[in-house]
């Protein structure tokens, strides 16, 4: 089965003091895991390190049946002069898809996610809210074993980060793993389980998931 399994984490920068300490973690696919904590509790890099792209100062992680990685990172970044369509429809194409099938399913997808009467429009003229929402419906067309979403409305207005939390329990796919590192109280009520990395600090108090 596809899992992401952490053994009493521990991790810090040369310089600091620990980031956390003393977490396990199980995330499995079909839910979508939030990573909360204050400024500087080590959401990015726990993300990090469950991508196997750090590696902790103590602990290990085992990664088991994840062959592809996925990030949507805080600032979408898309080719300027191509439609939102297109964005997701490279991503079908790139899987070996036929270009009729392709279109069909992206505009599936991005009907998920509240896209669809700007699938024609260039990815300059999309607010910040619809570049966000491109970026989440274009990681799902790409279906990566494990989906890594960082800071999804952190660069967003209160209105705007709505509309990308609105959509964020779409990504959960049956074979997916999804978290989300986010400092937001809306994005967090929007996943399905939270992991606080607040619990998680030296301070000699086990944390808990959420």
């Amino acid at each position: 089965m596809r899992a992401v399994l952490g053994h009493d984490l521990g991790h810090s920068f040369p310089g600091t003091g620990e980031l956390f300490t003393g977490l396990d973690l199980e995330i499995v696919p079909g839910e979508v895991v939030a990573l909360v904590g204050p400024s500087g509790s080590g959401k990015s890099t726990l993300l990090s390190i469950i991508a196997g792209w750090e590696q902790p100062r103590a602990g290990r992680v085992e990664r088991r049946g994840i062959v592809t990685t996925g990030w949507v990172f805080q600032n979408p970044h898309g080719v300027a002069r191509r439609t939102a369509l297109d964005h997701v429809v490279l991503a079908l194409l790139a899987q070996g898809g036929r270009r009729r099938l392709s279109e069909e399913r992206a505009r599936r997808i991005m009907a998920s996610f509240n896209l669809e009467s700007v699938a024609q429009r260039p990815f300059r003229a999309l607010s910040g809210g619809e570049a966000q929402r491109l970026m989440l419906a274009r990681a799902v067309a790409l279906a990566p074993d494990l989906l890594l979403v960082d800071e999804p409305t952190a660069q967003l207005d209160m209105h705007t980060a709505a509309t990308v939390n609105e959509v964020l329990a779409k990504i959960a796919q049956d074979n997916s793993i999804v978290v989300v590192a986010t400092h937001d109280p809306h994005t967090r009520d929007a996943c399905s389980r939270v992991i606080d990395l607040a619990s998680y600090q030296a301070t000699g108090v086990e944390g808990a998931l959420a």
